[in-house]
């Protein structure tokens, strides 16, 4: 299963084809539509989110509310656009043009793929590197999650993201009684913290930044439960689940590092403090009495939830800039201001939420039969009942 995303930051729209997705499996638009809404929402974001009405349009592969077999298209438009048809419309311009509406960006700003970018392709104009390495290509990438999590949730396998960290300020509170609490909760929260006294002082902080022109990152958690043991492979590097899953939170806009279970706490405690002891009953079969390597051994699924914390770094984009050397002058200057939020870590966690579902969806749509939705929703079952009785 895969899938490609098209589309710029203030093009007339962003597009992504999925392929491999098993024919009968429900899907509408408004699936696809709850996810993006959450996506937009979160304290610290800019007023990007007040232009846009994030919708899907389910192109192709759908019939009637199931899923066909083939490629299914999901398109969303870009209000924006009407105001950027002549800086990034797709037809050529004259000199006059050109020069009245081009915006040319020749100042790289730090932390972004401006100048690297350049570099690979050519562009004296880096406009053509930042529409398309902007955060606005998360959009269709958790419409893509969304879908990916719907047939987790048909073959009861459910995830969740959430809040822990922003600006050096952690959430103390941990527990909770499900994952739906805890979906609950942190959905109220506008910081999508569990805890509350910490969420408002995360809330606090990002006020601060955006007072200071400044920005702040933090750490998300994805959670996952019900996922089937032995989904991914020890066999092949490639297939290894955990890489999957680390290469995921790695390929979000301004992600730096990523952990599961207790992580890189790992590296100060002794071996007897980190590996999961496993057990036996009738009613579950195996399990770990622990849950220390987050769900994950040998690049495959235990059978434990999945635990995945991903780092993000602080936005790049700057209302205090920082210096950077315009490549037509060769000159120092202040780097060019874009539109941007002062923190986007509450909105990340569902970006993190819909890349980890993606990953598990594909890895078992690889692993299983999954022509027909049906069939591999018994596969899934047969699965679990042959783990418990292994």
């Amino acid at each position: 299963m895969r899938y490609l995303t098209s589309g710029e930051s203030h093009g007339p729209q962003l597009t992504t084809i999925i392929e491999g997705l098993p024919a009968g499996m429900p899907l509408l638009e408004d699936d696809i539509n709850q996810a993006l809404a959450r996506r937009q929402k979160g304290y610290g974001r800019g007023r990007r989110m007040q232009i846009e009405k994030d919708t899907v349009q389910i192109t192709g592969g759908v019939r009637h509310g199931y899923t066909l077999g083939s490629p299914v298209g999901l398109v969303v438009q870009n209000d924006d656009w009407k105001h950027w048809t002549k800086i990034m419309g797709q037809g050529p311009l004259d000199q006059d043009e050109m020069d009245e509406v081009k915006r040319k960006i020749s100042r790289p700003r730090p932390g972004h793929a401006d100048l690297n970018g350049a570099l690979k392709y050519g562009h004296r104009d880096m406009r053509n590197v930042l529409e398309r390495s902007s955060a606005r290509e998360t959009t269709v990438r958790v419409a893509a999650g969304s879908v990916a999590k719907k047939l987790l949730s048909l073959l009861g396998i459910e995830v969740v993201g959430h809040v822990v960290e922003i600006g050096g300020i952690s959430s103390n509170k941990r527990e909770y009684s499900t994952l739906e609490e805890l979906r609950t909760i942190t959905e109220e929260s506008p910081v999508r913290c569990l805890d509350s006294e910490a969420g408002q002082k995360m809330m606090d902080a990002i006020d601060q930044a955006k007072n200071n022109g400044d920005s702040i990152g933090g750490i998300v958690e994805v959670i996952v439960e019900g996922m089937p043991a032995g989904v991914g492979s020890y066999v092949h590097y490639d297939r290894k689940l955990d890489a999957k899953l680390a290469s995921a939170i790695i390929s979000i806009n301004a992600f730096k590092g990523v952990e599961f279970g207790i992580g890189f706490e790992a590296a100060k405690k002794p071996g007897s403090q980190v590996h999961d002891e496993i057990a036996w009953n009738e009613e579950e079969g195996y399990y770990r009495k622990t849950n220390r390597l987050g769900g994950l051994e040998g690049g495959m699924s235990t059978g434990m939830p999945i635990i995945v914390r991903g780092v993000m770094k602080p936005i790049p984009t700057l209302y205090k800039p920082l210096e950077s050397v315009d490549i037509e002058t060769k000159e120092p200057f202040t780097a060019s201001i874009e539109r941007s939020d002062s923190c986007a870590v509450p909105a990340a966690a569902v970006v993190a939420e819909h890349v980890i579902a993606w990953e598990l969806a594909a890895a078992i749509v690889d692993q299983f039969y999954a022509d027909r939705f049906d069939a591999l929703k018994n596969t899934i079952e047969e699965q679990r009942a042959f783990a418990r009785e292994f």
